[in-house]
């Protein structure tokens, strides 16, 4: 769906989420979705206009009240029946798009969104690989299999280098320094990090690239790094997929996704490499600490070591 196929309105933000915050694509069809939401609901639940959501005009906009704010929040709760975490992230949306309103280009004066508060999202324990799972993985992956190499590589950089899935499928040659050993990344908000590749990483691209070059490979997609069966750059579904069908096969009974890859190295720095909070926070490309903490979880065994390790424990 294209912006144009929105409100003026929503339109307008949703390019300005490209535009100046360098916004990804999977934000602002989220953000898209929600605001389109929140507009039916107003529409046709609050104010009874006989108008598609394309419609709703600026005037219109500045008449809904804090109360229809409730409402919608009640209705996607009890009627939608949306999880804590889809409330919450509908919620921030309309946040961040009053607050675009009121302060960026103030056209309405008081910010009614930021009087809504965010549900409690339950806390769950993480999924995630622990050492040996993670060697599980790896080692059975099949050699004699057309995709081996490449399918290693690609898992063996989620479990080192705590890679997004956008950020592994966008990697161009280009973006690998063989000099300094080094990957530059463009992360969230369009921002740059250099992730440092070890000899593991290392080798398994060279392996890979051995066999990339045998590849039909389509020519405005001779520069991506990883490549589909088609000879094109591989698309987030079909990692999806590999990742899915390698887990399997390794008879590990967990629903591991490339995001959860990703937590597992985070969490093997935290608890082997010894990796502080702030440097960890850099690796992955937080912008905000509290995001990073969600990484640093402590198992049974961590705090059982804990009390062992106290001084007095003589």
């Amino acid at each position: 769906m294209e912006n144009k196929e929105c409100s003026i309105i929503i339109s307008d933000f949703l390019d300005y989420l490209s535009g100046i915050k360098g916004a990804s694509e999977k934000t602002i069809k989220e953000y898209r979705i929600d605001l389109i939401g929140f507009f039916n609901f107003i529409i046709k639940k609050r104010m009874n206009l006989k108008i598609r959501h394309q419609e709703m005009d600026l005037e219109t906009l500045k008449k809904v009240s804090i109360s229809d704010m409730y409402a919608y929040v009640r209705y996607i709760d009890k009627e939608r029946l949306n999880a804590h975490n889809a409330r919450a992230r509908k919620i921030s949306s309309l946040r961040t798009f009053y607050t675009y309103l009121t302060d960026k280009i103030k056209v309405i004066d008081k910010n009614i969104a930021s009087e809504l508060e965010t549900p409690k999202i339950p806390k769950r324990n993480p999924i995630y690989l622990d050492l040996e799972e993670s060697k599980k993985v790896l080692s059975t992956l099949e050699p004699d299999k057309k995709f081996y190499t490449r399918d290693y590589c690609i898992i063996s950089m989620f479990l080192n280098c705590a890679l997004r899935l956008s950020e592994l499928v966008s990697i161009n040659i280009e973006d690998i320094d063989w000099v300094n050993n080094s990957l530059s990344i463009i992360g969230k908000g369009n921002k740059e990090r250099i992730i440092y590749l070890n000899e593991m990483v290392l080798n398994s691209i060279k392996n890979y690239l051995k066999d990339r070059n045998k590849y039909r490979i389509k020519e405005s997609f001779k520069n991506a790094l990883f490549i589909s069966s088609v000879g094109q750059r591989i698309s987030n579904r079909a990692v999806e997929e590999m990742v899915k069908k390698h887990v399997k096969n390794s008879s590990i009974d967990k629903k591991i996704t490339p995001h959860k890859l990703r937590h597992t190295s985070a969490t093997l720095m935290f608890k082997y490499g010894k990796v502080d909070i702030r440097t960890l926070q850099k690796v992955l490309g937080h912008e905000n600490i509290s995001t990073t903490q969600i990484y640093t979880h402590v198992d049974d065994e961590g705090i059982k070591n804990a009390f062992n390790s106290n001084p007095l424990n003589l």
